[in-house]
C-alpha cells in the first residue's frame, strides 16, 4: 500500500479550508437563515469558516478561568491543538451523501449580518447568557470536555437551541468495544485529558441531556506526532511518547494510537465523531 500524502487544504467559502474542516461543514449543513452559536475553548476555526454561510454568528469563548497554580508549582496551560498540522482522513475526505451542503451552492443577495472583526465572547458554556430557544445552529468542536461539566455544557447547547434546530457536537471518540489504553499516552501528553469516551458514551450523555440523535458520523484520522506533542506538553514527556510510539512500529506493545512512519515522519491515529442532534421539545 503507498504512503499517503498530508491532507492539503482546499478552496472553499471564505477561503482555503482543510478537508477534515470541510468535511464537518458539509456535516452541519448550514442554512442562509440560520442564527448560529459556536462555542469553543479559546478560539476556534469554525466562525470563520461557517459564518460566511449563515444568517448571523455569535462565537463563545468558554475557556475556563485558570486556577491559581499550587505554592511553588509552574503553571501549566492545558492545550487541545487541532488545528496545527496535517490531518488525513483514512476512510477518504469526501463525507457520506447525506451530509452535503446543498445551502453553500445557492447566491443569496440578501445582506447578512456577519463580521468577521466581532469579539468572541466570554462566557461560562455551564450558563451561556442567552434565553432559551435563541438559536438554530449550535456548534462544539473538540471542546465538549474542556468546558466544564459536559453533562451541564450539553443542556446549555440543547437549551439554548430552538425546537427543530440542530446541536453538532464534534470530538474524539473511541470504539464500543475498544478498551481505554488508548487514553494512556493521550494523559502522558495532558495529565487533565478527562478520558476519551466511547461513541455510545458520547450520544448516551446528549439523549440523556434532552437531545435526540439525528445523523453519526464517524472515522478514522491520521496526524503526524510532532505538531500535536508541541501543543500539549514538555520535550521530556514528549520524548516518552515518542519512544512508546516508535517501539510500537518495532513490535512493541501496543499503546491504541496505531502508529506508522509515513515519509519518514512519525504519525498517529484518533477516531473523531461528528454527532448531530435536536432538542427534544
Amino acid at each position: 500500500m503507498p504512503l499517503p500524502h498530508p491532507a492539503t487544504a482546499s478552496q472553499g467559502t471564505g477561503g482555503a479550508i482543510a478537508p477534515h474542516l470541510r468535511r464537518l461543514l458539509e456535516f452541519v449543513e448550514p442554512d442562509r437563515d440560520d442564527i448560529c452559536l459556536d462555542v469553543a475553548r479559546g478560539h476556534g476555526p469554525m466562525p470563520a469558516a461557517l459564518g460566511p454561510q449563515v444568517r448571523h454568528l455569535t462565537a463563545v469563548d468558554a475557556m475556563p478561568a485558570p486556577a491559581d497554580p499550587a505554592p511553588g508549582s509552574s503553571r501549566r496551560m492545558a492545550t487541545v491543538e487541532f488545528g496545527t498540522g496535517p490531518v488525513r482522513i483514512t476512510d477518504g475526505d469526501t463525507p457520506p451523501p447525506a451530509a452535503r451542503m446543498a445551502a453553500t451552492t445557492r447566491e443569496d443577495p440578501r445582506p447578512r449580518t456577519i463580521d468577521p472583526d466581532r469579539p468572541t465572547i466570554k462566557a461560562d458554556a455551564t450558563a451561556l447568557p442567552y434565553r432559551d430557544n435563541t438559536f438554530s445552529l449550535v456548534t462544539a468542536r473538540f471542546s465538549l470536555y474542556n468546558l466544564g461539566d459536559p453533562d451541564h455544557v450539553l443542556r446549555e447547547l440543547l437549551r439554548v437551541c430552538r425546537p427543530g434546530g440542530r446541536v453538532i457536537i464534534a470530538d474524539l471518540v473511541r470504539g464500543n468495544l475498544a478498551g481505554p489504553d488508548r487514553d494512556r499516552i493521550e494523559r502522558l501528553r495532558d495529565p487533565d485529558h478527562p478520558g476519551t469516551p466511547s461513541i455510545a458514551r458520547l450520544t448516551e450523555m446528549i439523549t440523556s441531556a434532552g437531545g435526540s440523535i439525528r445523523r453519526l458520523d464517524v472515522f478514522t484520522v491520521e496526524r503526524p506526532v510532532e505538531p500535536w506533542l508541541a501543543g500539549g506538553c514538555d520535550d521530556a514527556t514528549a520524548e516518552r511518547i515518542r519512544t512508546a510510539l516508535v517501539d510500537e512500529v518495532d513490535g512493541g506493545p501496543k499503546t491504541g494510537a496505531k502508529p506508522r512512519i509515513i515519509g519518514g515522519e512519525l504519525w498517529f491515529t484518533q477516531s473523531w465523531a461528528h454527532v448531530a442532534a435536536e432538542p427534544i421539545p
